[in-house]
């Protein structure tokens, strides 16, 4: 291939590569319908919120004192309430999974209440599920705290207690975990996209017997990538920016911060997505298997290696090494960042930068590895 760039004829081999795309059906659906379905999937699939946890209660005294805690559980916001059946009916519905966790009220209950000796409860949780039986003992006990100190008001047995906490959290009051899963659904679905539609690009022309025809003509190996590449930026940045309205329209997902922030950690990430599939594409010229190997090693690894579902700092120590492998790990907490807290260059520069550097290996790789097919 000529070394020297020629405007008109890489003009004419981007119009090439334009009109193939708009005659393949296929680069769309994966484009702009995938990415829809992705995002309702991890949109209203995925859901980090524990609200309305299943327990059953049992109440085991007839005193006011143990009614009116009974009372305090069945109008919780946290908990549905079942109080059927006796305790060993619910200890089989916590084994068959029906309910996650149970509440005994003993006996004595509303008895060491009126002596002011205070009242104990027992919590049965679910060991199987650990984050759910967490969940049901830490906010069972707030439930119990939180009518107590009522209970003990209501007869003018108020204590004012040495410390009060007021507690508040920042950008996400309700703890809504769509606000967090919907933005890393964005990244994911920007991984797969941008790796899957150039993972296809030179492997279709090989299958197709026009790579010979291009060999043929004097384009530069510049140009050639860049008529690989420009349209299918376009195509990412267009399918993203579909993402995001989605997440804010109809996830109800707050952005607080700028387009251009957005447009600028969208487009640093392209740019590895993008180098990873022409790379993949040149090294294989099989659609089939660069398709495979995209979803091995873009899709799969920004799922579970990027901090989107799991918390990186909860991995092992050499799990967290290899995070640093994997691109989408720099595009997760600038996404979630501009959604929810707004513009903050100084965190989003290092990342941007990161994903650049991949940028340039993927694309070194791709040119040497299509410079051995075509030169």
């Amino acid at each position: 291939m000529s070394a020297r760039w020629n405007r008109r004829r890489f003009g004419a081999m981007l119009v090439k590569e334009t009109l193939q795309i708009l005659r393949d059906p296929s680069t769309f659906l994966i484009a702009f319908v995938l990415p829809v379905v992705l995002i309702f999937l991890y949109g209203f699939g995925v859901n980090l919120d524990t609200a309305r946890t299943r327990i059953a209660l049992s109440v085991q005294d007839d005193g006011g004192a143990a009614q009116s805690l009974a009372g305090a559980f069945q109008h919780s916001r946290w908990f549905e309430v079942v109080t059927t059946g006796d305790l060993a009916a619910m200890q089989r519905d916590m084994v068959a999974g029906r309910v996650r966790g149970i509440v005994v009220i003993p006996a004595d209950f509303s008895q060491h209440i009126a002596r002011g000796s205070g009242g104990d409860i027992q919590v049965i949780t679910d060991g199987s599920s650990p984050n759910t039986a967490s969940f049901v003992g830490a906010y069972a006990q707030g439930v119990q705290s939180a009518w107590a100190a009522a209970y003990q008001f209501d007869r003018g047995r108020h204590v004012v207690p040495a410390i009060a906490i007021d507690q508040r959290f920042w950008f996400n009051p309700e703890l809504a975990s769509r606000f967090f899963l919907v933005p890393g659904a964005i990244a994911i679905v920007m991984t797969m996209i941008g790796t899957l539609l150039t993972a296809l690009v030179i492997a279709r022309e090989w299958e197709r017997g026009t790579m010979e025809a291009i060999m043929a003509t004097p384009i530069s190996m510049s140009e050639f990538m860049a008529t690989k590449v420009i349209p299918y930026f376009v195509l990412g940045l267009g399918s993203m920016t579909l993402c995001a309205m989605l997440a804010v329209f109809v996830f109800g997902v707050p952005f607080r911060g700028s387009p251009l922030a957005l447009l600028a950690i969208s487009s640093a990430f392209l740019v590895p997505a993008l180098g990873q599939g022409l790379f993949i594409s040149a090294a294989t010229k099989n659609q089939f298997v660069a398709s495979q190997i995209a979803l091995l090693t873009a899709f799969l690894p920004g799922m579970m290696l990027s901090g989107f579902l799991f918390e990186i700092s909860s991995m092992p120590r050499w799990i967290r090494t290899v995070t640093y492998l994997v691109p989408a790990r720099y595009l997760i907490p600038p996404l979630q960042t501009v959604f929810v807290a707004g513009d903050d260059w100084s965190l989003f520069l290092p990342d941007m930068a990161a994903m650049l550097g991949f940028g340039l290996v993927f694309f070194a790789l791709a040119v040497r590895a299509t410079r051995r097919r075509i030169a």
